[in-house]
């Protein structure tokens, strides 16, 4: 342990012994008063003549201020040497388990947690260590671990909606089908009530389904927003549009693979463009870029949602695009201080976010065609052709062999590079059956990991599949990912979670894709992108449609050769790669929003 701890100043012989109670109030007292200095060093002059007895539990709460002051070798010292005092300290091993996870000692953090589940405490402490341990073996991809722990979370309480809604995740990640899979009395009902909005969009199209995962998620988590708007109180805005880009995102990551000539394309003589980005900071070109595409930047790591949003209104932001929503990372809770009189939502959550912060969102007439509107809290900005924007300058590698990635020269190659957690065990069985009617064609995936590779080739092997005929692609950096496309004879879309930036990458590396279109905007996006490109066609309305395009297209490779031909030629010149008329057209949209407010604060 270090001296700071085991050697505390020395105490006065004369002064009285305060009892625990007493201790514990007087430091209490000097917290409050901004005295956590001082706590701690009444804590450790009481230890050095406090009743032994009651030892261990000032030596867990020197432990909580040593953490809250971030000196984690202290806190660390402390806590361990309330659990050598009482080995069956469940408080102090969970603490002690979160310094170890933060110091990166995962397993040790583990054994902590493990000691709690064995020591058999109260109930509500085990969950605690039960739930700590399947996030921290989620965030490690030990994927059957993780659901195991959480299995018997709920077995213990089944009233967890968080811990319900990784469970359902966690099982999508896994291809574990079917996903809703009961868990002592958390039945069916309960798993669809607690499937998050992301989850939802890969378990079904109905948006009815969708906005209520949305709104429960915002009514629920979301902090309520202030009565007043916050742009209200800063003074009219005047000179260029301010446009503000509101992302933790804005590095290797979808949205921004996707989004840099949007900002750089943007009108400087009419338009500023700011980023408000609590994205991790580093030497990436891709980061490099977007930064460079900005006019002004404005970091938010590590400021809190409402000291954000102040920084938004005081530059005077008239348009602030939200890029987020409800996806991993996302901060919604700045946006119900509406820092800007219009706020939109694009391209990070292809759905409605359900946040009462957002009134606008980027669609087009496929993605959202009007009868869908009440399903969505936020009005749409329909673009002419269609919603998204895409990277016109994305680096390509040299073409590979087919034999790079163990591929038959001579057989068809239909492949999804999608996420697996966007794969359903009803479109996985289409595409068994997609294969059993293609002589020897053969399946070319990503496998995000072990489990979920075991589980596709068990369904694969249960329809009668072989599994040679199922080839799993390694994830490479993105320009050798762009050119392995081309190795491909035809994607197979995932449903209801399309293809987004995966559709855009594989049609403009000219390899054709078919999809299924849904009742969802998220189930729409690789149609929309089909209809721009000129190859409505693609874009199938049912399952077995789907099906039999994908098989009457394998028995027939000239025609297959003949989409790849028209790519190749009209591809890149077709509206969906028009990036500065999609720009110009997103501009109309966000001038008019702005002038409209300005002429009517």
């Amino acid at each position: 342990m270090p001296d700071a701890v085991l050697n505390p100043p020395a105490a006065a012989a004369d002064a009285p012994v305060l009892s625990l109670a007493e201790l514990v109030n007087e430091a209490q007292r000097l917290q409050s008063g901004g005295r956590v200095d001082a706590a701690v060093a009444l804590y450790q002059h009481w230890l050095q003549r406090g009743p032994v007895a009651m030892r261990h539990v000032a030596w867990f709460n020197l432990g909580t201020l040593l953490g809250a002051l971030q000196r984690p070798a202290e806190a660390e010292a402390a806590y361990r040497a309330a659990i050598g005092l009482q080995p069956d300290f469940p408080h102090a091993r969970l603490n002690l388990g979160h310094l170890l996870e933060r110091a990166g000692q995962h397993d040790a953090a583990l054994a902590e947690w493990r000691a709690v589940v064995d020591a058999r405490p109260a109930a509500d402490l085990v969950v605690h260590a039960w739930n700590n341990t399947g996030r921290l073996l989620e965030q490690l991809r030990r994927y059957p671990e993780a659901e195991a722990a959480l299995r018997e979370s709920l077995q213990l309480n089944p009233d967890q909606p968080s811990v319900v809604q990784h469970y359902v995740h966690l099982r999508q990640k896994q291809c574990a089908w079917p996903i809703y899979q009961p868990v002592g009395d958390v039945g069916p009902n309960r798993l669809l009530q607690g499937t998050s909005l992301l989850a939802m969009m890969g378990l079904s199209d109905d948006p009815a389904l969708q906005l209520l995962s949305a709104t429960r998620f915002a009514l629920e988590r979301v902090p309520k927003a202030p009565p007043v708007p916050l742009h209200r109180s800063h003074p009219p805005r005047t000179g260029k549009i301010r446009i503000g880009y509101l992302s933790g995102d804005l590095h290797m990551h979808a949205v921004g693979l996707l989004s840099p000539e949007l900002f750089e394309l943007h009108d400087r003589s009419k338009f500023e463009v700011w980023a408000f980005c609590w994205t991790p900071e580093s030497d990436q070109p891709q980061r490099q870029r977007i930064l460079k595409a900005m006019d002004h930047v404005v970091r938010l790591g590590g400021v809190d949602d409402a000291t954000a949003a102040r920084l938004i209104a005081e530059a005077g932001i008239d348009v602030l695009v939200d890029l987020q929503a409800l996806t991993s990372g996302a901060r919604p809770a700045i946006l119900g201080h509406r820092a800007a009189p219009v706020q939109v939502s694009y391209l990070g959550l292809p759905g409605t976010c359900g946040l009462p912060g957002v009134d606008w969102i980027i669609a087009d007439n496929y993605v959202l065609p009007p009868e869908a509107e009440p399903y969505y809290t936020e009005r749409p900005l329909r673009l002419p052709h269609c919603y998204q924007v895409s990277d016109r300058q994305r680096a390509v590698a040299p073409r590979p062999a087919r034999s790079t990635y163990g591929l038959p020269e001579d057989k068809v190659v239909y492949c999804s590079f999608n996420n697996n957690h966007k794969f359903t065990e009803e479109v996985f069985g289409a595409w068994m059956r997609i294969l059993q009617q293609v002589p020897h064609s053969v399946l070319w995936l990503l496998a995000d990991n072990d489990t979920c590779r075991d589980n596709m080739l068990r369904t694969a092997a249960a329809a009668g599949v072989a599994p040679e005929r199922l080839i799993f692609a390694p994830r490479v950096a993105p320009p050798e990912y762009l050119a392995r496309f081309q190795c491909a004879d035809l994607v197979l879309d995932t449903f209801p979670f399309n293809a987004g930036t995966t559709a855009s990458d594989c049609l403009w590396m000219g390899t054709p894709i078919v999809t299924l279109s849904g009742r969802s905007y998220i189930s729409r996006m690789a149609g929309s992108l089909l209809t721009a490109v000129g190859l409505p066609e693609l874009a199938t309305e049912s399952l077995a449609d789907y099906e039999k395009l994908a098989v009457r297209l394998g028995r027939q490779p000239a025609r297959i050769a003949s989409y790849k031909r028209y790519l190749a030629e009209h591809g890149r010149s077709s509206p969906l790669f028009d990036m500065p008329q999609i720009v110009r057209d997103i501009e109309v949209h966000f001038e008019r929003l702005a002038l409209q407010h300005r002429a009517n604060p």
